[in-house]
């Protein structure tokens, strides 16, 4: 029989396996992924007072991880870690994408639309993106191309946004689609100055987190009064505060309403059956203490999972996961083979309806936020410790312009009030090179153990394996260890 006739037939008996195997067996995938969402603004975890019954919904039909952290709680890294199950150190985004910040992963980096794309997924991106360069995370199709917190696009109107994406997700193809649906929602809103600068401040008024006064299109607004707020331990109890988490909040349910919006079409085209919707932030939210730290209220995020024909329900998983750890979750979802995939994470599919052994420690890598924000951190996390190495402790902490704007700390500064939350501003300013914090007595992570005797064991023990991830993970910094 002529060769190149077997090789035709080989070649299309390959093709027709793989539409079998995609329409019947891989789920399309939507990665919903919020701007600057803590734990501390969701029904879901906890707060009686904002409403999100779409994502409140999502982990009654779904499982909510009670452990899950970023890597960085800085937006572009952030999401580039997303992106490629790498840590920002070694995928070289390490600070801000846009404008003259111009960080950028390196151009080898294997990214997950692209492997999806290339393994018989259709991809398609809208809202916030943030990451660069585009021939690493590019996607087949982009349903819009707005510029990051650009007030001007989309990413502000998630019903839109979820109207945009209505074709995508209903056009009748055999194979199975991936759906990045990134919000701005609900960072802080922000506005341009003559240079081109953005600025943040509002003060004495709320900054309104993108909220405006006619609306947005398919968007019932909540309106919050200050006074029932729940202020989190690491923010201080001021009226400022208050005002600002009520604008806060406002932005959460309009996400969450888009959100709703973006299931709903998914349920009207008969897809919702078949697809892995998870849930997750960023960093979190908008506040000197929580973003662009490695504090836990801006690393320890929401991540909520709903995979197709999951049986048990409204559960919970407190085995710890953190961002490195997406990409190779759904590459186990659409049955890709990862060993020629350099990864730093793992996939964590097993927990979404059954256990998560052996996912107990997580680390963190920070390098900048904006371009002139130089702070260095890696850390470990377990489910009893933390240890920050700053590397460059000698500087003081650089707060991002979202935040050193913002009401919030601006009022602390003017009242010279002497405890912002539970620290000091001193102390959030001006950091020692190690901090060690025992969860068990400290939650709040304000008493650094490193000098205790008690905790000699643990800190040289959490420090080798510190060292251990960043040398595993050809991290350039890990050098500091040893000399400026």
């Amino acid at each position: 029989m002529n060769p190149r006739f077997l090789l035709t037939i080989s070649l299309f008996a390959s093709m027709l396996g793989l539409a079998c195997f995609a329409s019947a067996d891989r789920p399309n995938i939507v990665l919903m992924v919020s701007d600057d969402h803590g734990t501390d603004a969701l029904g879901c975890y906890g707060n009686p007072v904002v409403k999100t019954p779409t994502l409140d919904a999502l982990a009654a039909d779904g499982t909510l991880f009670t452990n899950a952290n970023c890597t960085t709680a800085s937006c572009s890294p952030s999401r580039s870690v997303i992106l490629t199950g790498l840590h920002n150190h070694s995928n070289g985004q390490y600070g801000l994408q846009h404008t003259f910040h111009n960080y950028q992963s390196f151009d080898d980096v294997v990214s997950l639309p692209v492997t999806l794309s290339n393994n018989g997924y259709r991809t398609a991106r809208i809202g916030k993106f943030h990451v660069a360069p585009d021939a690493v995370y590019q996607f087949d199709t982009v349903l819009s191309a707005g510029a990051a917190n650009d007030p001007r696009t989309i990413g502000r109107s998630p019903w839109e946004m979820s109207e945009q994406s209505r074709e995508f997700i209903e056009k009748d193809d055999s194979k199975p689609f991936f759906l990045f649906y990134a919000t701005d929602d609900p960072h802080r809103s922000n506005a341009f100055l003559p240079s081109g600068l953005p600025t943040f401040e509002t003060y004495p008024d709320p900054n309104p987190f993108g909220n405006r006064e006619e609306g947005y299109p398919g968007i019932e607004t909540a309106i919050y009064d200050p006074d029932t707020v729940i202020v989190p331990p690491y923010l201080p109890d001021t009226a400022e505060c208050r005002a600002e988490l009520a604008q806060y909040y406002q932005s959460v349910t309009r996400m969450d309403q888009g959100m709703g919006h973006l299931i709903k079409i998914l349920k009207d085209a008969g897809k919702y059956h078949n697809t892995l919707i998870i849930y997750l932030s960023d960093n979190g939210a908008a506040f000197a203490g929580a973003k662009t730290t490695l504090y836990d209220p801006g690393m320890k995020l929401p991540c909520i999972v709903r995979e197709p024909g999951q049986t048990q329900v409204g559960r919970t998983q407190d085995g710890l996961i953190s961002w490195v750890d997406i990409a190779p979750t759904l590459y186990d979802y659409a049955g890709i083979d990862v060993s020629d995939i350099n990864l730093h994470g793992r996939s964590f599919r097993k927990g979404v309806s059954g256990s998560l052994r052996g996912f107990d420690t997580v680390f963190a890598s920070h390098t900048s936020h904006e371009v002139t924000m130089y702070y260095p951190m890696r850390v470990i996390k377990t489910s009893h410790y933390k240890l920050i190495f700053n590397i460059a402790h000698g500087l003081e902490f650089p707060l991002a312009r979202d935040l050193l704007q913002s009401p919030t700390w601006v009022s602390v500064e003017k009242e010279g009030l002497e405890l912002y939350g539970k620290r000091t501003p001193e102390a959030l300013l001006h950091r020692p090179r190690f901090e060690l914090y025992s969860f068990t007595s400290d939650p709040h992570e304000t008493i650094n153990r490193v000098d205790d005797p008690k905790f000699q064991n643990v800190l040289e023990n959490l420090k080798s394996r510190l060292r251990e991830f960043q040398e595993k993970t050809n991290d350039p910094w890990a050098i500091k260890w040893e000399r400026e």
